[in-house]
């Protein structure tokens, strides 16, 4: 099923509208209680591609297209839709700001105990989660960029006093994440011969070399980067002494929540009270991808174009990018270590968590994704990512059958559940599921198609993400007040277990990503074959020769149809020569399009020769 992003966002767009408004009102439902995570998804699943694609846009409402305005008809008309954007997001922002604390970042209803029987506290469900920290970045940069558009459009002066009001509580709320999220990044060191000093060592050595080789060889690849932590990082936990010891492995990345014992962040901004942190000072690669997406979005071309960051979130963000930085660097490092990929050993085993899983395997190639992006990568490395993303989708049973009692459908439903390390010291311990392993791996895959310049990579590429959204799309809800949302697993599955429960905004705002993602990837110019260009280069020489020997033949006055032929060959072969650098194949049909009415003309002057 070839992904047409345009249509399916619209899809999207409409079956958001008919399920959040009521009579164009808008309706936060009360699926599971409060939750500052599930509330941002369903909000970003508008403003996002409202932010990223122009077509888009909402900001305005003298361009706003047709189309837009058919698929977002529940929300109201052009001039409306603004305004209503403007007061859903300004509740947002009331309803996760407490007046003596700042604003919340609470998970809520998406925390779960890890024993049923039990029951989490309201303490818990208030607590921040990385989740919350990043998608409020993206949100609140969509919600600034909207409102710098909107503020000149419209002239009432009750949308211009909620305007400065949103706008005031948006740039509190960035700031606040920016320092939740530098206070939940960490960096673990322990010894080789720990649990998880022995479990990542068994990792980076795929059973083929020893652990002291290992420890040699991981001292050697990361000598630069322990540098780099240990001088550079000025925000955050002091590790210094342990990480100066050689001896010693780390690990780093982001913790689940704020990391027990980070210290404040010092900042001008008004952000309120800094809550102590719970979490153990163990990374997550689930919750470290999500992190990294998140920051991503600070150093974007529309960031900087449109001045979005204040001086002191700046300085936020050069501290977040400096993290960004050395977290690729380092999880690329680990992915590629050795002649033979710890990446390619599907079912990556997490060392803080003591966990294995497909899931991580994908969290792993995520990263990699991203520094492959930063860097450009070699042929070599994209070709077997491709694989490693090949071999994921049929590891998952998207692109195989599911046989009977397979173990991989938990991937799926009821998901992948990480133990929330440190949560036990406020109440019953507890977890996060995660269920949108087919929207990574669609997203992660168009990236790469986006990034490769090879034509076969780019080919096979194709066509997984392909197979892959066939299958996401498939899992669309139908029926109901979420039809056209997501997720219904059973209807792919129909084995799995049931489970009745509201839209998944998590899953559906990944889709929404993967949408966009697949605008990027169509808006680029397509792949130049160099073996293409030659072809159409020599069929363009033939054709031009046999043109320009078209004029040394006699022709009739009252012969228009052979003057119309060669008026038409003309244009072909000028239009071929503009195109044929950049899209080969075109210029490759249009010059034997010319050749076919070059040899047209031929022939009939053959037949006229003859008398036939």
């Amino acid at each position: 099923m070839q992904i047409k992003p345009r249509q399916h966002l619209l899809d999207i767009w409409q079956a958001v509208s008919r399920h959040s408004f009521e009579s164009g009102e808008w309706d936060w439902g009360e699926e599971g209680g409060l939750s500052s995570v599930a509330d941002a998804e369903r909000l970003l699943c508008l403003m996002y591609p409202a932010t990223e694609i122009p077509a888009f846009r909402l900001d305005d409402p003298d361009t706003l297209q047709h189309d837009v305005q058919t698929a977002l008809k529940d929300v109201g008309g052009p001039t409306e839709i603004p305004v209503k954007l403007v007061r859903i997001l300004a509740e947002f922002m009331d309803t996760y700001t407490a007046e003596d604390e700042g604003p919340s970042f609470a998970g809520g209803h998406y925390f779960d105990a890890c024993d049923p029987g039990e029951e989490l506290t309201e303490e818990q469900r208030r607590l921040g989660v990385v989740d919350s920290f990043s998608m409020s970045i993206t949100l609140c940069l969509a919600t600034l960029g909207f409102l710098k558009v909107y503020r000149g459009r419209t002239r009432r002066a009750e949308v211009h006093a909620l305007i400065e009001k949103l706008r005031a509580a948006t740039e509190t709320r960035l700031t606040a994440a920016m320092v939740s999220l530098l206070r939940s990044f960490t960096v673990n060191v322990f010894d080789p011969d720990d649990p998880q000093g022995r479990t990542l060592c068994d990792i980076l050595g795929q059973g083929q070399i020893s652990r002291r080789v290992v420890v040699e060889r991981f001292q050697q690849r990361f000598k630069a980067l322990r540098a780099t932590v240990n001088e550079r990082l000025v925000l955050g936990v002091d590790i210094a002494d342990r990480l100066t010891d050689q001896n010693q492995l780390f690990e780093c990345g982001w913790a689940w929540t704020l990391v027990k014992d980070s210290p404040p962040v010092e900042t001008r901004e008004p952000i309120g009270r800094q809550p102590a942190g719970v979490a153990w000072p163990v990374p997550y690669l689930y919750f470290t991808v999500v992190a990294l997406d998140g920051i991503q979005d600070l150093s974007s071309e529309r960031t900087l174009t449109l001045g979005l960051l204040t001086p002191e979130q700046q300085r936020l963000a050069e501290a977040l990018r400096l993290r960004w930085e050395i977290t690729q660097q380092y999880w690329s490092g680990i992915a590629r270590f050795g002649d033979v990929w710890p990446l390619e050993d599907i079912r990556w085993r997490t060392t803080g968590q003591s966990m294995e899983s497909a899931y991580f395997s994908l969290s792993a190639a995520s990263i990699l994704v991203h520094d492959l992006v930063r860097r450009r990568a070699t042929d070599e490395d994209l070709t077997r990512t491709v694989a490693v993303m090949e071999r994921l989708a049929e590891h998952s049973r998207i692109s195989s059958r599911m046989t009977e009692e397979d173990t991989a459908i938990v991937l799926h439903a009821p998901g992948v559940r990480l133990a929330l390390q440190g949560s036990g010291d406020t109440g019953p311990p507890m977890q996060w599921t995660v269920a949108d392993f087919p929207a990574q791996l669609l997203k992660r895959s168009i990236q790469l198609c986006a990034l490769s310049r090879n034509v076969s990579s780019h080919d096979r590429l194709l066509r997984l993400t392909e197979r892959v959204f066939a299958h996401v799309w498939e899992r669309r809800i139908r029926y109901g007040k979420g039809a056209g949302l997501w997720d219904d697993v059973q209807a792919v599955y129909p084995s799995a277990p049931a489970m009745e429960r509201p839209p998944s905004w998590s899953f559906t705002e990944r889709v929404v990503e993967c949408m966009v993602a697949g605008h990027w990837l169509y808006n680029q110019a397509p792949l130049r074959s160099s073996e293409l260009v030659r072809s159409a280069s020599s069929l363009l020489s033939e054709a031009t020769h046999l043109f320009g020997g078209e004029f040394l033949e006699p022709a009739s006055a009252q012969d228009s149809s052979r003057s119309r032929a060669l008026k038409s060959v003309e244009a072909g072969l000028a239009r071929a020569r503009e195109v044929l650098d950049q899209q080969p194949g075109t210029a490759m049909a249009l010059v034997l399009g010319a050749l076919a009415e070059l040899d047209s003309l031929a022939r009939g002057r053959r037949a006229a020769s003859r008398g036939e």
